[in-house]
C-alpha cells in the first residue's frame, strides 16, 4: 500500500445485489463478473480494510415477485434466502480464487455448507483478516436483504455501509426515466423518507438513522469505485446525518 492510499474506513460492509452477479446472463450468476468483483474486493483488502458482504437473491429468486404471483410471502421470502446463500457460495469461491479466506456466515442452519451466524464469530473473523458473507438474510422472513445489511452493519461495528447499484448515486428521480434527474452529493435520511428516494427500503434507512451508519450509494460497475470510496475519494451520494448538506 502505498503513502498515498490510506484507506478512509477500517471495517465496511459492501452490500450487492444479486442482480449484480447477472453480468450479460439472463438468470443466475456471470463467472466473468463474479471474478471482477473478487478481485476489486481483493484489491481493498489488501488496504488492510475489513470487510463484510450481504448480497440479495434476485438473479435466482426474488421473495416478493414470488409473492406478486400468489405464493404465500414467507415461502417466497425462504427461498429467496436460499438463494442468497447459493451467491454467497459462488462469491465464496471467486474470493477463495484470488487467496483471499472467506467465510459464509447464514442466518439459517445449515452447518453442511455454511456457518451459523454468531456476532462474535464473524466479528473474530474480521479481525483475523478474512472476508465475511452474511447469507439468508435475517432468517426472517417480509424482511429484506436492505434491512439485513443495515442490522450487520451495525452488529459488527462497520462505520458505513456501501450500497452497489447500477446508478452512480441518489437521484431526485429515476435518471433511467428522466435525463433532467438530480444527483444529490450528500443528503440526509430524514429527506430519503420523507421524498421516498429508492436508496434502501424504509426499515434499513430508519435503522441506519437511529444508529448513525453513514451509506454511501455508488456504481458497481465502474471499476475500482470500491476503492475510491474506501478511499474517501469523491464517488456516489453519501447519506448520512439528518440535515441537509448543500
Amino acid at each position: 500500500m502505498s503513502k498515498t492510499e490510506k484507506p478512509l474506513y477500517k471495517r465496511i460492509l459492501l452490500k450487492l445485489s444479486g442482480e449484480a452477479l447477472l453480468g450479460k446472463e439472463a438468470y443466475g450468476i456471470d463467472p466473468d463478473v463474479i471474478s471482477d468483483i473478487a478481485d476489486q474486493i481483493r484489491e481493498v483488502h489488501e488496504l488492510g480494510v475489513e470487510i463484510a458482504l450481504v448480497i440479495g437473491g434476485g438473479n435466482i429468486f426474488r421473495g416478493v415477485s414470488g409473492a406478486s404471483r400468489g405464493m404465500d410471502r414467507a415461502t417466497a421470502d425462504y427461498m429467496g434466502m436460499l438463494a442468497t446463500v447459493m451467491n454467497g457460495l459462488a462469491l465464496q469461491q471467486a474470493m477463495e480464487k484470488h487467496g483471499i479466506p472467506t467465510r459464509v456466515l447464514s442466518a439459517i442452519d445449515m452447518k453442511e455448507v455454511a456457518e451459523p451466524y454468531i456476532r462474535r464469530r464473524a466479528i473474530r473473523h474480521l479481525e483475523k483478516g478474512r472476508i465475511i458473507i452474511f447469507a439468508a438474510g435475517t432468517g426472517l422472513p417480509f424482511f429484506t436483504t436492505d434491512t439485513t445489511a443495515a442490522l450487520r452493519a451495525v452488529e459488527i461495528g462497520a462505520e458505513i455501509i456501501m450500497k452497489a447499484t447500477k446508478v452512480d448515486g441518489v437521484y431526485d428521480c429515476d435518471p433511467e426515466k428522466n435525463p433532467r434527474a438530480t444527483k444529490f452529493e450528500r443528503i440526509s435520511f430524514s429527506e430519503v423518507l420523507q421524498k421516498n428516494l429508492k436508496v434502501m427500503d424504509a426499515t434499513a434507512i430508519s435503522l441506519a438513522r437511529d444508529q448513525s451508519m453513514k451509506i454511501v450509494v455508488f456504481n458497481m460497475k465502474n471499476r475500482g469505485n470500491i476503492k475510491k470510496v474506501i478511499l474517501g475519494k469523491p464517488v456516489g451520494t453519501l447519506v448520512e446525518g439528518f440535515g441537509h448538506v448543500e
